[in-house]
């Protein structure tokens, strides 16, 4: 691996960083203390920081030279509601939340590239470090795009990076088109008429019509999408009634649904509200449905995740680079920013073998070995594109 000797004498100084943010983690738009700790570096850098937007959002300004491109770099900063079993001395010190996915990596890579980017100025044009909040569950991502990102800070391309764990380090791996997939989230309320379980002729069961609901559901995957896409419908709750001779006025359903079309998404939308209201009705009964498109398919540009996959190849080797990665259903808020301007996400490996241990598990912890790669990555990416454009 080629890692700039500037970035080698940072590692220990980016470990000791990670590990004080994994000491205390934050979830979803109350990463106070993170977000003060990454303004404070940027600032210490020499780098024009702005706050407030999705509340703990951090975006620094970073420019050089007479060049008039702009690039957006971007790392996700929340924890995980969940109780960290690791019994190292950097582990959580708050309990039910901790670093469960690596953001505490990623938040710290960014920095230490801000840090020899602000040193070095290698590049001709604009550099956007943008810290996100509430990457988890409530798609911070998205409410940074509402709240005016791209208006307020210009770029005419952006990147993401996650850490892949189950993979040896010194490897990445990407592809062009979508990487991860929608999600979206529904509830379905089926209200009937409810009475004594003796008498179900005077009723209208809510609890048979969900049944039947749900298994029509099931059929738009098999029947409605073309068996060479993807696609996803998930009920993972159903409640209703509350002893076992009455049938209940109500039950409501919800769950999950995930796509990597965005056609195919709204198909899915479109072909369950459709399902659910004409089974009702023809039942006697009513549903409220709601559909929640928490994150869209996060779809890699071509030209951008070709910058990616050189930056990534200058590092590691090309045969290190798996340019053509199975996309998973998993979903990303960063998707909201793909949307709105070109780029590419692309999975830095976290180690793989004994000890090694995937996302969202209590006992994971992001792999401080790969800190100075990582940050060299975004510090190749930057100088190649910027450097490119002003030759």
């Amino acid at each position: 691996m080629k890692i700039l000797p500037e970035l080698k004498e940072l590692h220990n100084e980016m470990t000791e960083w990670r590990h004080r943010i994994h000491k205390h983690p934050e979830t979803a738009f109350e990463e106070y203390e993170t977000s003060d700790f990454v303004a404070e570096k940027l600032e210490s850098f020499g780098i024009e920081v702005h706050r407030g937007l999705a509340k703990t959002g951090v975006v620094g300004t970073l420019t050089n030279g007479s060049g008039n491109r702009a690039i957006g770099l971007r790392a996700d900063m929340d924890a995980l509601d969940l109780q960290e079993l690791n019994k190292f001395e950097h582990r959580s010190q708050i309990d039910g939340k901790m670093h469960g996915c690596g953001h505490d990596g990623h938040t710290v890579m960014l920095l230490g590239a801000a840090k020899h980017l602000a040193e070095t100025k290698n590049f001709d044009g604009t550099v956007r470090f943008i810290f996100q909040p509430a990457e988890e569950n409530v798609a911070g991502g998205r409410v940074m795009i509402s709240d005016g990102l791209f208006e307020k800070f210009p770029v005419d391309s952006v990147y993401g990076m996650h850490n892949m764990p189950g993979h040896d380090t010194g490897t990445f791996a990407v592809r062009k088109g979508p990487i991860m997939a929608s999600a979206d989230f529904f509830e379905a309320r089926v209200i009937g008429v409810g009475g004594h379980g003796a008498f179900p002729h005077q009723t209208t069961d809510p609890v048979i019509i969900s049944a039947e609901i749900i298994q029509a559901w099931q059929s738009i995957v098999s029947r409605n999408v073309d068996p060479l896409q993807s696609a996803v419908v998930t009920v993972a709750q159903i409640h209703g009634g509350h002893t076992g001779n009455v049938i209940p006025e109500e039950v409501v359903m919800s769950g999950t649904t995930r796509a990597f079309d965005p056609d195919v998404q709204d198909m899915i939308e479109n072909r369950m509200r459709q399902l659910a209201v004409g089974i009702a009705e023809a039942h006697g009964a009513k549903v409220e449905f709601k559909y929640d498109r928490r994150y869209a398919p996060t779809i890699n540009t071509a030209d951008e995740t070709d910058l990616a996959i050189a930056a990534a190849a200058e590092l590691v080797g090309d045969a290190n680079v798996n340019k053509d990665v199975t996309p998973v259903m998993g979903a990303e808020d960063f998707s909201w920013m793909l949307r709105e301007r070109p780029g590419c996400y692309i999975m830095i490996a976290n180690g793989a073998g004994e000890g090694s241990c995937h996302i969202h598990n209590p006992n994971y912890d992001f792999n401080d070995e790969i800190l100075p790669l990582g940050a060299n990555y975004w510090v190749q990416l930057t100088e190649q594109i910027l450097t490119q454009e002003a030759n």
